[in-house]
């Protein structure tokens, strides 16, 4: 297989000849430019180069083109290379059709003629593109393989591990791959190895625990400072946010995450709400950006590892890790944010990780290939699931116990859903139990107005319901609420034992829990908004506070 391509098309040869040109000049080292001014002999050069197993990188289309517009022409070519970037060449009186076009195919950016000079006004654009393509793009494989059964928890667990650290990986279903069954004969493996995974430098192990694949695939382990200025527990949103602020304003900053980065936030397939991303991000896109982000700035990245309590020792706050390790710090933010709730419905515990899945759409998706696949939940994270789910699965099946999603979810996603045709909406529903043999195969259904049951098959089943607080670690009479979300401020005054705890001549910060020094952001903070926004903006304004504390001490 060649270098990736950048693919232009339009229908006035003076134009293609100039964007041609100045992609050449730019990129031609990394990737092969090709161009042509026929939609006709774009559609079968496209379809050649997927039989080929060619991958484009980026589609540069012109917007009026005799035979089809440019908004059509990226719809079709779309079809055969979904995860390609795609940019439109617009002139100033196209911009509502490029507008139009974010939401109809997901256009990624619209380029307006002419782009002189490309340093500034293309190659910049070009660029973030590529490097955002290349986060996702998959070659020739080489990296890491994961082999093992489709319907095992424990192979679960290992690639939602890897995909929530953005590390690429290869599956490999031990049962079906042609591939993944000459590895297996050739190292003598059997059915008691798998998950087995192999690395890049030919490394295998059996059954690793997730502390096995971290240390190969190069994440830290290990604490290097005696004492942080400030420790972050959790990396979703709120906890990406304070570790890069803390970091870049001079305080020694080490975050923790028992799992993968990003939180919920960062297992959403496409937020497109966020401020400043006009054709929305991933999840993995946004945690991509922060980390690197906060690396730069010096922050220590601690993965994956729990916290089990927090002790004081004089003036330090002792965080102690499930290994016994334990870590000094000046200052905590708690950032741990929340879990979906589990579902307590008879089979559901019986079927999870074997068809049945809390989250972990993005990591699970390519396994509902023409399937029957159930969203259960109303919210943006399912709503979004949904979405994504519908490239792979036949049919996707929203189940909520309201009548519809209009109180649930966000407008624009409400829409995307009624225009996709293999979603559907089943309104006051419940779920009565799962069912299947060695995995997933039914779910008993219940209609919520007559009581009236009925089975259907099912494939596979996602969750995403409620929200349980990640505190049940959290002692030091940490005040929180009957929920479990930690109470923070001035609000915490109305609490019983609040004068019994807070021992400080001042008020509370804004953000600072019952114990001084101890501060909580996010959504495992009582009265948080729930919006990735929000809670970057609370991990924020959390050093700003982090600072006032340690003028005082």
């Amino acid at each position: 297989m060649g270098l990736p391509i950048i693919f232009s098309i339009d229908d006035d040869p003076q134009v293609l000849r100039a964007i041609s040109r100045d992609l050449k000049a730019q990129y031609r080292d990394k990737y092969r430019v090709l161009s042509t001014s026929s939609v006709s002999e774009a559609m079968e050069s496209l379809v050649e180069l997927q039989n080929k197993g060619e991958e484009v990188a980026i589609f540069v289309s012109d917007q009026r083109m005799p035979e089809m517009q440019g908004v059509d022409f990226l719809e079709k070519a779309m079809a055969i290379f979904p995860f390609a970037k795609r940019v439109l060449l617009t002139a100033y009186s196209d911009t509502d059709a490029a507008i139009k076009a974010i939401n109809d195919v997901q256009l990624d950016y619209y380029l307006m003629k002419p782009w002189d000079p490309p340093e500034e006004k293309l190659y910049p654009a070009i660029d973030e593109l590529l490097h955002d393509w290349q986060a996702n793009y998959r070659p020739d494989f080489t990296g890491i393989k994961v082999i093992g059964y489709q319907f095992s928890p424990k192979s679960h667990e290992i690639k939602d591990f890897l995909a929530g650290n953005l590390v690429p990986y290869q599956w490999m279903d031990a049962s079906s791959s042609d591939i993944g069954k000459q590895i297996i004969k050739t190292n003598g493996l059997c059915p008691t190895d798998f998950p087995t995974v192999i690395f890049e430098d030919g490394t295998l192990l059996r059954t690793p625990s997730l502390l096995d694949v971290a240390s190969h695939i190069g994440l830290n382990a290990k604490v290097k400072l005696q004492v942080y200025d400030v420790v972050i527990i959790g990396a979703g949103p709120a906890g990406l946010a304070a570790s890069v602020y803390g970091a870049s304003e001079g305080l020694s900053t080490l975050l923790i995450e028992r799992k993968a980065p990003g939180g919920q936030a960062g297992t959403s397939s496409r937020i497109e709400n966020y401020l400043g991303f006009p054709a929305g991000l991933s999840g993995s896109e946004l945690t991509r950006r922060a980390i690197t982000q906060a690396t730069r700035f010096g922050t220590e990245f601690l993965s994956p590892q729990s916290v089990k309590e927090i002790k004081l020792k004089d003036q330090y706050k002792t965080i102690v890790l499930e290994d016994d390790t334990e870590i000094n710090a000046r200052a905590v933010v708690i950032t741990t944010g929340v879990d979906y709730r589990k579902l307590e419905t008879k089979g559901i515990a019986e079927f999870t990780g074997k068809g049945i899945y809390y989250g972990a759409a993005s990591t699970e998706a390519s396994s509902c290939g023409n399937k029957d696949v159930y969203v259960l939940g109303g919210g943006n994270s399912a709503g979004q699931a949904a979405m994504y789910l519908s490239k792979f699965a036949k049919n996707v099946y929203i189940i909520v116990r309201k009548n519809d999603l209009t109180s649930s979810m966000s407008s624009y996603l409400i829409d995307q859903i009624k225009n996709t045709d293999n979603v559907s909406i089943l309104g006051c529903t419940e779920i009565v139990e799962a069912k299947g043999d060695e995995h997933l195969e039914a779910l008993r259904l219940v209609d919520l107005n007559s009581s009236e049951e009925r089975e259907v098959p099912a494939d596979a089943l996602f969750i995403f319901i409620g929200a349980r607080p990640y505190t049940d670690w959290v002692g030091l009479q940490i005040i929180k609420n009957n929920k479990g979300f930690i109470e923070t401020g001035r609000d915490m005054k109305s609490h019983e034992n609040f004068k019994q705890v807070w021992k400080m001549q001042r008020d509370p910060y804004l953000l600072e829990t019952s114990s001084p020094g101890i501060f909580a952001a996010g959504d495992v903070r009582a009265g948080a908004m729930n919006r990735v926004t929000s809670a970057v903006g609370e991990g924020s304004m959390s050093i700003s506070f982090v600072h006032q504390y340690l003028s005082e001490v």
